[in-house]
């Protein structure tokens, strides 16, 4: 089953797991309606836009970016969606994005300060079994992490 990351974090909401608030967008302009909203909801100035592909290293690629006001919501927004987002985990010619998540900035040193952390389930095919990959260290990239493994 592969989600996007806003369907993995309705997921965990509904069990109660605290994530950050996000709405999901097709259009620039929907992504500034969205960002108004969280805004409104949260109090946050800034926000992140992510791409939604079935693919790890978004960010490396250019699909995650932070934008400071609305005017860099819609630049981004505009720039992401309908881009072809190629990271090592996609194919060369990469995927195209059509929707992007555009959540709240909780990344800031404030009266509580937020961790980050990087969970994911893997099939481990030669078990065949679910493999729950749970991280602390989110510098640590996902190709460095196997590199880890298999030596």
């Amino acid at each position: 089953m592969n989600l996007h990351e806003y369907q993995g974090k309705e997921i965990l909401a509904g069990y109660g797991v605290t994530v950050q608030r996000g709405k999901v967008a097709t259009t620039a302009a929907e992504a500034v309606e969205a960002a108004k909203a969280l805004t409104e909801e949260t109090g946050t100035g800034w926000h992140v836009i992510k791409a939604q592909v079935h693919a790890g290293g978004r960010g490396k690629g250019g699909g995650v970016k932070l934008a400071k006001n609305l005017d860099e919501v819609n630049e981004i927004a505009g720039q992401i969606i309908g881009m072809d987002l190629v990271t090592p985990q996609t194919p060369p010619e990469g995927k195209r994005v059509h929707q992007v998540l555009v959540a709240e900035d909780v990344y800031y040193p404030g009266d509580s300060e937020p961790e980050e952390f990087y969970m994911s389930v893997l099939l481990d095919r030669a078990a065949g079994k679910n493999m729950i990959m749970y991280l602390q260290k989110v510098e640590w990239t996902l190709r460095l992490l196997l590199k880890k493994l298999h030596t």
